[in-house]
């Protein structure tokens, strides 16, 4: 999975752009300066550092290297410290009651995994902590702006709704939207978005 990334994200061209992911950023009143901040799948890092720029302490997990080197560059043209830790998600080692806010943005995890790192997920944050999440829904398939095209790593609100099961579902929405996130993420999308709180 590490050279797939690695390929792709290998010319200069940010794959979905440089601009926070826009239900991340409709988000912001949930995110103050001091909080810790994981960001597993960050790709290259536009939602890792739109996060340090509100003045959060961020962690990046990816398995690709050339991405968070992208990553890393894009923090310090915008002035803005960014801390990575190169791992598969799978075989990472997850903190335990470390983090405020965790933030997943069309990290798409197969169904094999999907329950056991989104309770990982869940546990690496502190009581009251929040996890931020967008991703694709099987409907994705329907339309070409991007996403797995393996059903097996779309997920539905029951899935996700049982994957986080105990926690608060503050918010749960299936949406249609226009996503314009750089050359991958284009065009009409069918996406869930969630916030969930650990209680």
């Amino acid at each position: 999975m590490a050279t797939f990334w690695d390929e792709k994200f290998g010319g200069t061209d940010y794959l979905y752009g440089t601009r926070a992911n826009n239900f991340l950023m409709a988000r912001a009143p949930l995110f103050k300066p001091g909080m810790r901040a994981l960001v597993p799948g960050d790709g290259e890092g536009r939602n890792g550092v739109w996060l340090a720029e509100r003045g959060l302490d961020v962690l990046s997990v990816d398995s690709s290297a050339v991405g968070q080197a992208k990553a890393r560059a894009l923090a310090a043209e915008r002035g803005v410290p960014y801390r990575t830790a190169l791992s598969d998600l799978q075989s990472w080692e997850w903190p335990r009651e470390s983090f405020d806010a965790v933030v997943s943005v069309f990290c798409h995890l197969h169904k094999d995994h999907r329950a056991r790192l989104h309770r990982a997920m869940l546990d690496a944050l502190v009581p009251g902590g929040i996890v931020v999440m967008e991703a694709f829904r099987p409907e994705q398939l329907q339309y070409k702006s991007g996403g797995p095209k393996d059903p097996d790593m779309l997920f539905t609100a029951a899935m996700l709704k049982e994957d986080f099961a105990g926690a608060e579902i503050v918010e749960c929405v299936e949406a249609l939207d226009r996503l314009e996130e750089g050359p991958l993420h284009t065009g009409t999308a069918a996406t869930l978005q969630m916030v969930i709180r650990k209680v």
